[in-house]
């Protein structure tokens, strides 16, 4: 019997799920399909620039999870793109966690007009950051969970 798969979190959505090269009419073309934690993975460590042990804590699984799951991405990604394949992007044992700050503590660079969440970067000013989703600028908030008092304190 195989052990039951953790359920990965993700912070995101793509707006996207199929991209196809261009091909002549009536071409058929073979598709991969890259999971949404993969395609979460890619996301975490390829854009945003994490380090593997940072985005594995992130999508809440170990640091070598990440580390197959990226892999995996990687030659999906490269087949598709070297034998011309269409990319689908679908399921996936994934949790998506709309509220990003209930899971990190620290600094965040947050989109002003879309809502857009990233954990703020040491030396980068979120005001450079750009929103992938919409291109807007990114504001700073700060928050600072250690001086936050609980009941009773």
């Amino acid at each position: 019997m195989t052990r039951p798969r953790f359920r990965r979190r993700i912070g995101w959505l793509p707006r996207v799920d199929y991209f196809t090269p261009v091909l002549d009419k009536g071409s058929q073309v073979e598709s991969v399909v890259l999971t949404l934690d993969e395609v979460e993975a890619i996301r975490l460590a390829d854009l945003e620039g994490l380090y593997q042990e940072e985005a594995a804590k992130r999508m809440n699984i170990s640091r070598q999870t990440f580390g197959r799951i990226i892999d995996s991405a990687h030659k999906k990604i490269a087949d598709a793109i070297v034998n011309g394949k269409a990319i689908r992007i679908a399921g996936g044992p994934v949790e998506f966690v709309e509220n990003l700050r209930e899971f990190v503590e620290g600094d965040y660079c947050v989109c002003p007009n879309c809502g857009f969440v990233k954990i703020h970067e040491r030396g980068v000013p979120c005001r450079f950051e750009i929103c992938p989703n919409c291109g807007s600028h990114l504001i700073r908030e700060f928050e600072i969970k250690s001086n936050k008092r609980k009941r009773g304190e």
